[in-house]
């Protein structure tokens, strides 16, 4: 079986971008699929990358209306700038055949701005999360995942967070066994624990769509410590708790109780990366009852003991 991936280029795109999807499907065959993977721009011709060096581009968004998959690896930093009414016409033509569409990093971007994405879930690097959810209200930004598919949409995290996602096709479409040998040809992980949370200094730019959560999940992050049930949390959110339940979803993508969980997990690496504190200490101050119940979590979650996560920062 053949199938076909067109990959889009712009003038100052990213080398790295480009190449993620291209490594991960050109060239090889991959389960009883062959992946014909070719490079499209608006235009023919040169196209001049941020490496300092140009390539040749020979298709053009004609690609799009016989390819299997579309994929937009990345956009222009500068987001304001939006995508043609040529490319978006191109990516609604080819969803309408039921081909799959992907947004790796900023590509997110562009697929938000065709509509596809409205009412569904989406990611994107998590320096542009605030931008990203401020210029698009009607997507369910879901900040601090890897890559989250939405029906036939996938979307993913920053830069290398794209290989996680091509992965996560293979692995979906031909098995995980198969997804593993790709990895490992790539000498990558199969599948990265946790999300892009866990690479970010500072917290995640919220949105003000709902004020209230937001100065809520604030408060709670100042004293993780604390006890929180639903119930608890619901009521000085003036909110029922069913509605609690939904509007917190959509705010963040996930449960409360996961969200929390996700919350002490990383506030406890930054303890691991900064302070002496033993792992009993830490589990306390994130919030965890015992030292026992914390080195579970962040084992299941990173796929590394809190001890190998401090060793990996001092």
């Amino acid at each position: 079986m053949k199938k076909q991936i067109a990959i889009f280029a712009f003038e100052g795109i990213s080398p790295f971008h480009l190449s993620v999807p291209a490594i991960t499907f050109s060239g090889r065959e991959i389960g009883d699929t062959h992946y014909e993977v070719s490079v499209c721009a608006e235009r023919k011709g040169l196209l001049k990358t941020n490496a300092g060096f140009s390539i040749e581009i020979t298709h053009d968004l004609t690609l799009f209306s016989t390819a299997d998959i579309v994929i937009i690896p990345s956009w222009h930093e500068d987001v304001s700038i939006t995508p043609s009414a040529a490319l978006v016409e191109a990516i609604l033509s080819a969803h309408q055949r039921n081909a799959q569409i992907i947004g790796l990093c900023l590509g997110a971007y562009v697929l938000a701005a065709t509509g596809l994405l409205d009412g569904q879930s989406a990611t994107t690097h998590w320096a542009f999360a605030g931008d990203f959810a401020a210029r698009f209200p009607a997507i369910r930004l879901a900040a601090d995942v890897l890559y989250i598919k939405a029906g036939q949409c996938m979307t993913s995290a920053g830069t290398a967070a794209g290989l996680d996602c091509c992965l996560s096709m293979i692995r979906e479409q031909h098995g995980a066994e198969v997804a593993n040998q790709v990895a490992r040809s790539l000498v990558v992980p199969p599948h990265r624990q946790g999300g892009q949370a866990q690479y970010i200094v500072q917290p995640i730019p919220t949105s003000k769509r709902n004020g209230r959560l937001d100065d809520l999940m604030e408060e709670i992050r100042t004293n993780l410590a604390a006890d929180y049930s639903i119930d608890q949390t619901a009521d000085k959110a003036l909110m029922s708790r069913r509605t609690f339940t939904r509007q917190f979803k959509q705010r963040t993508g996930k449960s409360f109780g996961d969200w929390l969980l996700d919350e002490r997990l990383f506030y406890s690496q930054r303890l691991l990366e900064t302070t002496s504190l033993t792992i009993e200490q830490i589990a306390l101050q994130a919030g965890f009852n015992t030292s026992v119940t914390y080195r579970y979590h962040f084992s299941n979650q990173f796929g590394v003991s809190p001890i190998a996560w401090r060793k990996t920062f001092v």
